[in-house]
């Protein structure tokens, strides 16, 4: 639990030069001048989340893990998520470009000998291999090795909750809550595995992570005196993909785990391919906005509401079997479709 005190001082220390640098220099989320639909807040915000994250997590790292080359390619990752997140704070990039340099930070790790080898067969025992097939060449008097469909499996996983985790922070207190508590439980469940593929603790590293959104979380819960920005909603998806994978729980748990942002976020892709409109572009669409907008939902509710569920769904994560985790997820599928469906009907109705 020292790393996560450790991370959670430094982050909730540093959020304040934060939120100072980017006020002295009127870097702000201003719902008056950006009116997009999706926005929640109604005062000028500074973001920045991403910056405090980054922050928090290298210095807790270099102070506590011992670094090998997958350590050393998540901070090149991790890095870079930064960089592109503090320019998006500043000039809005285009989300084509966030989606590039998000595959770009999923491909370093993965390059590092990060992938999912196999996956439990939720049918029957044993596992599914996906080490084959293989590509062999040389590099840099080398023999290297890529394992095609692990690799690639790996490279969407971690994409995939970059992207739908980053989708679910639109009002205050919303990600840094519901993150802080998924990556407690992938540390928890990493304590059971012995044959950790890293030479650092991955435990002590998932308690970091979760350290530094708690840090976060205190500037963030409402009213929130900033905001977690693309930075810290993309490092989020990034670390929880990438613990997930390097810990052992591996795809299952985490999808349990992230079960409303995981459905919540695919609905929103079917649903804007369906009205013929490109996925990457944000509407005020997504469940945060539904609980807001039509069942009298306040801020705080939907904030609790994020963590409570990932505090239910993390925990029987824990003691349920691949097929059962499976299982909890289609209803959760069903819940969340079920709640977008019928909010759409009611409005088609009253019009």
């Amino acid at each position: 639990m020292w790393a996560f005190f450790l991370s959670f001082i430094i982050a909730s220390s540093t959020a304040p030069l934060v939120i100072w640098l980017y006020k002295k220099n009127n870097w702000l989320d201003n719902p008056e001048t950006d009116t997009h639909i999706k926005k929640t807040h109604t005062k000028p915000v500074p973001r920045g989340g991403g910056l405090v994250i980054f922050s928090a997590f290298l210095i807790s790292s270099l102070l506590l893990l011992q670094i090998d080359k997958h350590l050393l390619a998540i901070i090149i990752a991790a890095a870079l998520l930064t960089i592109v997140g503090f320019l998006d704070d500043i000039w809005d990039i285009s989300p084509k470009i966030r989606l590039v340099t998000g595959l770009l930070a999923a491909g370093i790790v993965v390059a590092s000998g990060i992938g999912i080898a196999y996956i439990t067969n939720p049918f029957g025992p044993g596992v599914i291999h996906l080490n084959q097939p293989q590509l062999a060449f040389e590099l840099l008097g080398k023999v290297r090795t890529i394992w095609i469909v692990a690799d690639i499996f790996a490279l969407f996983f971690i994409l995939w909750n970059m992207n739908s985790v980053n989708w679910s922070k639109g009002v205050d207190g919303q990600l840094p809550s519901f993150v802080t508590v998924g990556m407690i439980v992938i540390g928890i469940f990493s304590s059971r595995f012995v044959d950790d593929p890293t030479l650092f603790h991955t435990t002590t590293f998932s308690f970091i992570v979760a350290g530094a959104f708690a840090g976060l979380l205190l500037w963030n819960w409402y009213p929130q005196k900033m905001m977690p920005g693309y930075g810290a909603g993309s490092l989020a998806g990034f670390f929880l993909g990438v613990t997930a994978i390097i810990s052992g729980a591996k795809v299952a748990t985490i999808v349990l785990v992230l079960g409303i942002p995981t459905a919540d976020a695919l609905f929103t892709i079917l649903r804007r391919l369906a009205e013929r409109k490109s996925p990457l572009w944000g509407d005020r669409g997504h469940l945060h906005h539904i609980l807001l907008d039509n069942y009298n939902f306040t801020q705080r509710h939907i904030s609790l509401f994020y963590l409570t569920s990932s505090l239910v769904l993390g925990g029987v994560a824990l003691y349920l079997n691949t097929t059962q985790k499976l299982i909890t997820m289609a209803v959760i599928f069903v819940f969340v479709f079920g709640l977008h469906s019928i909010t759409r009907v009611r409005k088609q109705k009253k019009r």
